[in-house]
């Protein structure tokens, strides 16, 4: 999967990261010729110079080809513009941004963007719902609204340890996207067996999010 990382701050930094260590074609462009240096010494020839929000640099980045394109700057304004710009002139098929100011999420939906980033509504969800530490905690969400991708690592003592995939009573219109388990990504089938430790990445409608949490850690 070829992913451009639109922004080497922070998050855009440990993306690349991380998605570079799954085995992943990644490139992070990156405005500030200072901060590039810094990319280069720690993620190697994997950054390009350029200001995202500009076609030309865009497409010397090949957001033509690009699985995804995640813009994850600190500016609204220019996520809006490079996500805008990778998928209707470059139809990159995945395209997500990040919302710093939740104010600005709806412009984001407005222009049709549904794949959205908003860390401070997410950090106020867990607050507003009292989630504690053994909760489901939502980390994208989609469709407007309706759908979440929410992550749990699965403690020792969970009732879903140790079953099959196929066994659990998952609620309907969710479904198992990924284990991460030490190093390794693993796509669940049915007759993978759940281990203390997994951290589970799962999609459901917003709905079903709490019945998921008790599959998971209620039995």
């Amino acid at each position: 999967m070829y992913v451009i990382v639109a922004g080497g701050g922070k998050i855009g930094y440990n993306l690349a990261r991380t998605l570079l260590a799954a085995g992943h074609e990644v490139l992070v462009v990156e405005k500030d010729p200072g901060h590039v240096r810094w990319l280069e010494d720690r993620l190697g020839q994997v950054v390009l110079w350029g200001d995202a929000t500009e076609v030309r640099v865009l497409e010397r980045a090949g957001a033509g080809r690009a699985d995804v394109a995640a813009a994850v700057t600190g500016l609204d304004e220019d996520n809006i513009m490079i996500c805008r710009l990778a998928e209707r002139v470059f139809k990159c098929s995945r395209v997500i941004g990040r919302v710093n100011n939740p104010q600005n999420e709806e412009a984001f939906r407005l222009l049709g963007l549904t794949y959205l980033i908003n860390s401070t509504k997410l950090i106020y969800q867990l607050v507003e719902q009292e989630i504690d530490t053994a909760g489901l905690i939502p980390i994208l969400t989609a469709a407007g609204g309706s759908l979440e991708f929410v992550q749990e690592v699965l403690p020792a003592t969970a009732p879903a340890v140790s079953r099959a995939v196929k066994d659990l009573r998952l609620p309907e219109r969710s479904v198992l996207v990924a284990v991460l388990r030490g190093q390794d990504m693993i796509f669940p089938r049915g007759d993978l067996i759940l281990e203390g430790g997994d951290t589970i990445i799962a999609a459901a409608a917003s709905e079903a999010v709490p019945a998921l949490r008790a599959a998971l850690l209620s039995g």
